[in-house]
């Protein structure tokens, strides 16, 4: 399904989800597609994998990687990590009580072998079909939960943070995490709402300054009521993307989505690289004083990526 260029022109000129209410919750109805490309041969994915993404909001492939790639990718997420903390730039985010690394942003700046992965069209040439339409990074980041004392990710919409407090203008946004140890049902993986992308929660409360100083730890404005979670898990279920390192998960922009503690000995790695179409490029916030600092949303360096394809080999 395609978007006129006409539409194009006023994605800027007007909120099309209104969202942190100063008086209420309120759900309505995406006026966007989720699958934007009607399936072909041609396509990367099978049409039984469109349609999983169409109809649920997110798809899980397997076997993406061979073991030489993982261990590059493996390999250079541990040294990330593994950053003096003296040394560590803004975007590293600590865990909310320790010096544990939890999340490094600007993943592919900090990384060349990073970089390459968000460009390998297993990746970004998933994401132009997904939202038929060249794509660059809003955002890289590697997410880390350590065994034993990993914190948990609150339910949310991404994209109800990247319109409110980024400026995108419409749900045109995919994510992709590629695994990069295992996640079992255990340690924390990524959990789903199947269907949760339909429907756009527009959450209560008004935005603070500065707010991602504190929701980058733990996330309390620009979420759902625990009544709305509630009632749509009771609707529509909840599904945990599980799998083995190299697994991918692509997620729509809009999938109510989020992660439990992890309490066990096994550590959860995974690289985050949110897709977005080249034609939805952010505006000015709709629901905050000002943009976030750009290593959390890239406004500057737009550029649409160049598909690569090939293996991922050490530089």
């Amino acid at each position: 399904m395609n978007i006129s260029t006409k539409a194009l022109q006023h994605y800027d000129a007007v909120d099309a989800y209104p969202t942190r209410l100063p008086d209420r919750e309120l759900i309505s109805e995406r006026t966007d597609p989720v699958l934007w490309s009607d399936w072909s041969e041609a396509a990367p994915i099978s049409r039984d994998e469109a349609d999983h993404y169409a109809n649920n909001g997110y798809l899980v492939r397997h076997d993406m990687f061979s073991e030489d790639e993982l261990d590059v990718l493996v390999d250079t997420a541990q040294r990330l990590r593994d950053t003096d903390p003296a040394q560590r730039p803004a975007d590293f985010v600590t865990e909310p009580n320790s010096d544990d690394v939890r999340t490094v942003f600007r993943l592919d700046e900090h990384s060349p072998i990073f970089a390459r992965l968000a460009a390998d069209t297993r990746l970004a040439g998933v994401a132009e079909f997904l939202l038929n339409d060249r794509v660059y990074l809003h955002q890289s980041r590697l997410n880390y939960k350590p065994g034993f004392k990993g914190k948990e990710f609150y339910w949310h919409s991404d994209f109800e943070t990247w319109h409110a407090e980024d400026g995108l203008p419409r749900m045109r946004a995919v994510s992709a995490s590629v695994l990069l140890t295992d996640n079992s049902k255990l340690n924390g993986p990524l959990l789903l709402i199947p269907g949760s992308q339909n429907e756009f929660i527009a959450c209560l409360g008004e935005t603070p300054e500065n707010n991602h100083e504190s929701s980058l730890k733990a996330q309390e404005v620009g979420v759902p009521q625990p009544d709305t979670i509630r009632a749509f898990a009771d609707t529509l279920g909840l599904d945990a993307a599980a799998g083995p390192t190299g697994t991918v998960v692509f997620f729509d922009c809009n999938t109510l989505h989020g992660s439990n503690g992890n309490i066990t000995p096994d550590p959860r790695s995974n690289a985050f690289f949110v897709f977005n179409a080249i034609t939805n490029r952010p505006v000015e916030p709709f629901a905050a004083p000002e943009p976030r600092p750009a290593w959390l949303a890239n406004r500057d360096r737009i550029r649409a990526i160049d598909p690569v394809e090939g293996r991922i080999a050490r530089g």
